[in-house]
């Protein structure tokens, strides 16, 4: 059974005046009372609505420049006493009861983005507000608490459908969000002194859960949270089809997006474990989809893919989910893309677990990364950066391109440590991911994966005379540029790249062995660039 209350008298005191005449002249035609104070007072009135000063319940005026308007034994008490158990007891004290509290309070976290200075700041922390809403808050089982202009519509609704009534769990859901609301305003002004004192806390609050369809493994529950009142967040992505959406999937997607981000033109990331096993860019977005599965089409299966620029049919067809031989059908778990023609959206939903998603990868605008580990929380800038100069330290300077270099860097920037990979420019003039190595204890490993993979696509491409296929890959070796995400701490890396025809290598420098790494190049007529800019990834 439903636990109505009428609503006879309203406190308003907001310092956001969104929508306030409106709701004013609602409750007025409710047969409300309207208690108001300062500002809110001169609005209501300028819109005609009968209000009734605060200092007439009170018995105080309001003072010291408007610190003191609320806060007291006569507010307080109309808001916290138990309906049934204290009524006696309020009568006897003179006490009528307030049945609703509209109320938003100072604000600081406006004026703090302004650059407000520190006596500005203490004088827009709100105090009777805060206490008002708490108050309410309580009392939920009586009293209506309304700290959000938005909500207007709904208690409007709610008052109409029940007769000038709110039922209990109109008052229960708005109780809680009054909770989170000076939570949240205290934590802001707790961080902001924090800071002021040039010892910074973090904290934040996340809601709206998703339940995932379960954790990094199937034993192990998931759940997806929002931050709370960020303007974007990666949980507002819209899933058109689909089975559910796991942990890792979260962040393999998360991953993709990251990868294509940054990308001029049509692109396309292939992601397996958080990594890019293929990534390009281009002109034709389908041959982009090619050239990017082509980087490793064996870990391309179950992966998670992402484009930057909207879908087309004849995209999607790369993945032949009409094949007629099921084993030519390319199993991935997730497409996404800031949008899909509805041609293409109609052939991917003919799988039915494949999980397709819109959102924009430009949307991707962190400016801090941070990583939980046991009680703890690792907070840095984001790696938004990618070098910080171009500096050709070999005798032999053969210039890199500087779209190759941007695609270069950024797929380096995006695989987990210790990574190379290696980058070409295509004939067509498309960029191409040609071979990765990744997550490896040393740099060696990386190179060599690295490496072996570039020769394993480069022979899965040739057509030409078998006898002609090593000619083949160092010639293709050759023009393509070795990218590292740190320094080469030994000539040794330097030796297996030229040994399968590499000729350019970027990486950022500053080892204590610079100088023999470069003399190496030099003794192979290699080009060797220095960045001056590492992008570990863990």
């Amino acid at each position: 059974m439903k636990h109505f209350t009428p609503v006879k008298r309203v406190l308003i005191s907001v310092s956001d005046k969104t929508g306030l005449p409106e709701l004013g002249k609602y409750l007025q035609k409710a047969g409300c009372e309207i208690i108001s104070t300062g500002g809110t007072h001169r609005v209501l009135k300028e819109a005609g609505i009968p209000v009734t000063d605060i200092q007439s319940v009170t018995g105080n005026p309001e003072a010291f420049g408007g610190r003191m308007k609320t806060i007291s034994f006569q507010i307080e008490s109309a808001l916290l006493f138990d309906r049934e158990k204290d009524r006696d007891e309020a009568e006897a004290l003179g006490i009528l009861p307030i049945d609703m509290v509209v109320c938003n309070l100072y604000p600081f976290g406006s004026v703090k983005k302004e650059g407000a200075d520190l006596p500005r700041l203490i004088e827009n922390i709100d105090i009777g507000g805060p206490t008002m809403i708490r108050a309410a808050a309580k009392n939920y089982r009586w009293v209506t608490t309304v700290v959000d202009p938005a909500d207007y519509r709904m208690v409007m609704e709610n008052m109409t459908a029940h007769g000038g009534h709110t039922d209990l769990e109109t008052r229960f859901t708005l109780m809680r969000k009054a909770f989170n609301h000076t939570a949240d305003y205290d934590s802001l002004i707790a961080t902001t002194m924090d800071e002021q004192a040039g010892e910074p806390t973090l904290r934040f609050a996340f809601d709206q859960p998703q339940v995932l369809r379960y954790g990094e493994n199937s034993h192990q529950k998931g759940t997806l949270y929002r931050l709370r009142n960020a303007p974007d967040s990666l949980c507002d992505m819209e899933v058109l089809h689909g089975k559910a959406i796991s942990y890792n999937n979260m962040f393999d997607l998360y991953g993709a997006l990251e990868a294509v981000r940054d990308l001029k033109n049509n692109g396309c990331a292939i992601i397996k474990h958080a990594n890019p096993c293929g990534l390009s860019e281009g002109k034709n977005q389908r041959k982009v989809f090619e050239k990017a599965w082509a980087g490793d089409p064996v870990s391309a299966f179950g992966s998670v893919i992402a484009f930057n620029t909207p879908v087309t049919l004849e995209t999607a067809q790369f993945l032949e989910l009409d094949a007629k031989d099921k084993s030519q059908r390319k199993f991935v778990e997730i497409v996404s893309a800031p949008g899909f023609e509805p041609s293409a959206l109609d052939y991917l939903k003919q799988h039915k677990n494949l999980r397709i998603v819109v959102f924009d990868p430009a949307r991707l605008q962190p400016a801090h990364d941070m990583k939980f580990i046991y009680n703890a929380l690792l907070y840095q800038d984001a790696d938004r950066e990618l070098l910080d100069k171009v500096e050709y330290v070999s005798h032999k300077k053969d210039p890199v391109d500087e779209d190759l270099m941007r695609f270069g860097l950024t797929a380096v920037r995006q695989l987990k440590s210790n990574a190379i990979c290696v980058a070409r420019t295509c004939k067509d003039g498309d960029i191409q991911l040609l071979g990765m190595g990744c997550g490896q204890p040393n740099r060696v490993n990386a190179t060599q994966l690295t490496l072996a993979r570039c020769r394993e696509n480069l022979k899965n491409e040739y057509t030409g005379d078998p006898d002609g296929l090593e000619e083949y890959i160092r010639q293709e070796m050759g023009k393509a540029v070795l990218f590292s995400d740190a320094f080469f701490p030994f000539p040794d890396n330097v030796e297996l790249s030229h040994a399968d025809g590499i000729r350019t290598i970027v990486q950022p420098g500053g080892s204590i062995r610079d100088k023999a790494v470069i003399e190496k190049a030099d003794d192979l007529e290699m080009t060797l660039i220095f960045t001056g800019m590492r992008h570990f990834k863990h």
